[in-house]
């Protein structure tokens, strides 16, 4: 039965073209790259869901248990009537905890994978009745425009997985400032950002015993094998992740097992054996760090929570005048 989700499919939906595009550009950088906003195709939201439930990545049960923790300041913070938005909306689990604390008037879902992102929505149409569900296919690392008909009342931008931690800094600023100019004063933005710590804790992370993070990243290649004219074979690739310290995050790359060609639409690209296709960041801050990174794209903490080994945080950042 269809539930009553307001699908909003003006906005700028993710396609082929820009999966082409970005893939033969990124495949002919030095060195090679390409956005981890493509590993969002059905197969592989499905595959980070599993990433999230893998023992070694705490990411996902510790913001749970902040957010759990924190109920009642955010709810006595946000005030009553709110707007919830929520950027890389995946499963929409976490934000089942905002829900009953604030119960919003409206939600809105953002997400690049439009399958996965209608399953979510209309899920939680069914277990929300009363709450008026809004979903929409988009690229929020792209400027963000929001539908024309979300009226924005008493807005909370929703923004959790420590997913601002894909973006440079650089990047994460100008989001957070693209967010300061569509929210009215007092609007909030509700981030989870992961923190600096054991590189044996960060790097265990994201290489689980049970190799699902290697598949999710591997499914980049089938993807591109399977959406584009391509020969490119996953089998001769390797997932590899590691703390970068200098530059303080994550960095998760496919190496090539041997001096290969691959093509790609026609076009030919070479991989010396050991040559590396980059396909994620994710950085890691500090408390202070990040307040600091905050409050230059205009906003100010309004709350902070940490869970007691301080691996995780959540901040309220509150729209300056």
């Amino acid at each position: 039965m269809a539930l009553a989700v307001h699908f909003h499919d003006q906005t700028r939906q993710p396609h082929e073209a820009s999966l082409r595009d970005e893939t033969l550009a990124g495949f002919g950088a030095t060195p090679k790259r390409i956005s981890p906003k493509f590993f969002y195709d059905r197969r592989g939201s499905e595959l980070f869901e599993q990433i999230c439930v893998q023992p070694e990545y705490y990411l996902t049960r510790t913001e749970e248990r902040i957010l759990a923790d924190a109920a009642n300041d955010i709810r006595e913070i946000a005030g009553p009537q709110t707007d919830l938005i929520e950027l890389g909306s995946g499963a929409s689990r976490k934000v089942r905890l905002l829900l009953e604390g604030l119960r919003p008037v409206s939600y809105l879902g953002i997400d690049i994978s439009e399958d996965f992102l209608l399953t979510s929505t209309q899920r939680l149409a069914a277990d929300y009745p009363w709450l008026e569900v809004h979903a929409a296919c988009a690229d929020f690392s792209d400027e963000l425009t929001l539908p024309d008909n979300f009226t924005l009342h008493h807005p909370l931008v929703f923004f959790p997985g420590s997913s601002i931690g894909n973006f440079t800094p650089l990047q994460a600023r100008k989001l957070l400032g693209h967010l300061h100019e569509i929210l009215p004063p007092g609007g909030g933005v509700l981030v989870g950002v992961d923190l600096v710590k054991d590189r044996t804790l960060l790097e265990a992370a994201y290489n689980d015993r049970a190799h699902v993070t290697a598949a999710f990243n591997l499914n980049l290649l089938q993807r591109i094998r399977q959406e584009l004219d391509s020969d490119i074979d996953p089998s001769r690739f390797a997932h590899r992740a590691f703390f970068n310290e200098v530059d303080s995050r994550i960095e998760m790359h496919l190496v090539s097992r041997e001096a290969q060609d691959v093509t790609i639409e026609g076009q030919r690209f070479h991989f010396d054996a050991g040559e590396t296709l980059h396909t994620e960041n994710s950085y890691k801050y500090t408390l202070e760090s990040f307040s600091h990174l905050a409050s230059s794209a205009g906003f100010d903490c309004s709350g902070q929570w940490t869970d007691s080994s301080e691996l995780f945080s959540v901040h309220y950042l509150q729209r300056r005048q």
